[in-house]
């Protein structure tokens, strides 16, 4: 049986890898091949698909967050494995073999998971109210191994305004330093650092070209070490980014129609999902409607599809077209056009938005805010300045808020983002192999899972008495 290493590049494509000679050398010994992805091609739906094969309509993940009708809130980036549905890859390997070890560096939902190491991204809240970076670890020895060598996990370079290569040179060498010592047999390793700049500035500039060849020197050392271990490498994209230049306001055109509801605290506004007869859940270039009524839905679908920078409106049927028919997604599914993208912003007035809205607050948000990318665009050198006197106040331990993110300014800001299906081949997800005999032309999304256990060399007999070896 063979060692795997699968290193998800997010936002690597075909116009990028030319710009990365390590990768481009892989493939030259390996194989290419176009990957498809799903609706929406965000990570959580996708990283999902690809470890079950299952497209959203089968393991749930509609999104990076959706609305939990359960609990009557919006959450974004849940961390608990439960929530993914389908056979994960491991349980399949384990009918074949039942001592199949899997190292999780960083994919998402790792939490809860049955596989042997995992590391992922988890700050420590302090009772105050302090945020201090952190990850978690299991087995939780699994920590202090890290931390010894690598110091902590850089939380700040992961997102936010100072989001850059450091946090994706620490996933990698954490990789390294899990596969020498537990030599598992499947590695899955998340490396972010293309999402960075390519959100901030568009993949057609400068920027985009210097991020993929800085990416590229970092991951070098781990291909090396791969390399002398005898390990088949993956990397794949779970979507390419593209230029945007329009953000769409859905939830404020819900609110001016007397749809959307919001009460206010403190003289905040909050949306209120509770009371709204339709509200949006913006996921980058898709957004999913939940409407409460099915009486309002065709309405509902006339007002979104008329709204600028909207190229379709998903019914049922076009849900159940693009796998989406899951009972998490919204009434309606909306698409954008190309350049466009969905902000979450339900407020009319910027004096009325609740305090987390110009923080980096990705639990709090009830939508997706790339403009936690930037220091306020309206006044960054004022928001560097609050975020100096923020750090001060933390170094002396005092509460903080770290309030430099822009509102309307930081979305006009953006020129980058994804969410729907590719148009351009040049733009769309990318697979590399470093073994040959498995080439192939292209690749479904669906069909990765079953690629990569044909590349570890398990197949999926059942195997009695494998308490791993159960679905869940």
């Amino acid at each position: 049986m063979t060692s795997l290493l699968v290193l998800d590049v997010v936002g690597l494509t075909p116009r990028l890898l030319r710009y990365m000679p390590r990768l481009s050398a892989l493939a030259d010994r390996g194989f290419q091949a176009p990957l498809g992805t799903v609706l929406p091609a965000v990570t959580c739906s996708v990283q999902s698909t690809f470890l079950t094969g299952e497209t959203p309509a089968g393991h749930g993940v509609v999104g990076n967050g959706w609305y939990f009708r359960d609990l009557g809130e919006i959450f974004l980036w849940r961390q608990h494995n439960a929530l993914v549905g389908g056979e994960k890859l491991w349980h399949t390997a384990r009918r074949a073999k039942p001592d199949y070890t899997v190292a999780n560096v960083c994919w998402w939902y790792a939490m809860g998971a049955d596989i042997d190491w995992t590391v992922t991204p988890r700050p420590i809240y302090h009772a105050d109210g302090r945020k201090d970076p952190d990850c978690y670890t299991y087995p939780p020895q699994l920590h202090d191994a890290l931390t010894d060598r690598l110091g902590d996990f850089p939380l700040f370079s992961y997102w936010g305004a100072n989001a850059g290569i450091a946090s994706s040179a620490w996933i990698c060498r954490a990789t390294e330093q899990i596969m020498a010592t537990h030599s598992p047999d499947l590695t899955l390793a998340y490396v972010p650092h293309l999402d960075y700049d390519l959100q901030r500035h568009g993949s057609s500039g400068r920027q985009a070209a210097a991020a993929a060849a800085e990416l590229d020197g970092v991951l070098a050392p781990l291909l090396d070490a791969a390399a002398a271990r005898g390990t088949t490498v993956v990397a794949l994209s779970e979507y390419g980014i593209t230029d945007v230049s329009r953000p769409v306001d859905i939830n404020r055109l819900l609110r001016a129609e007397g749809l959307l509801t919001v009460y206010t605290q403190a003289g905040m506004e909050y949306l209120d999902p509770w009371t709204s007869r339709a509200f949006a859940v913006a996921d980058h270039q898709v957004a999913h409607v939940y409407v409460k009524n099915p009486a309002d839905v065709p309405a509902v679908a006339k007002l979104c599809a008329g709204l600028p920078g909207v190229a379709e409106v998903l019914d049922e049927a076009g849900k159940a077209a693009h796998g989406l028919n899951h009972e998490r997604s919204g009434e309606l599914v909306l698409v954008a056009e190309p350049d466009a993208w969905f902000t979450y912003y339900y407020w009319l007035d910027d004096a009325r938005a609740p305090d987390f809205a110009r923080l980096v607050e990705i639990h709090r948000k009830p939508g997706y805010d790339p403009a936690e990318l930037f220091f306020d665009p309206a006044d960054p050198g004022a928001a560097k300045a609050r975020a100096g006197l923020a750090l001060l106040r933390k170094k002396l331990g005092m509460r903080y808020l770290m309030s430099v993110v822009g509102l309307d300014a930081g979305a006009r800001a953006v020129r980058g983002s994804h969410g729907r299906l590719p148009d351009d081949p040049l733009d769309a997800p990318v697979l590399i192999c470093s073994d040959p005999a498995a080439a192939r032309d292209s690749v479904a999304a669906t069909d990765v899972k079953g690629l990569l256990l044909e590349l570890s060399g398990v197949g999926a007999g059942p195997v009695d008495g494998d308490p791993r070896a159960v679905t869940g």
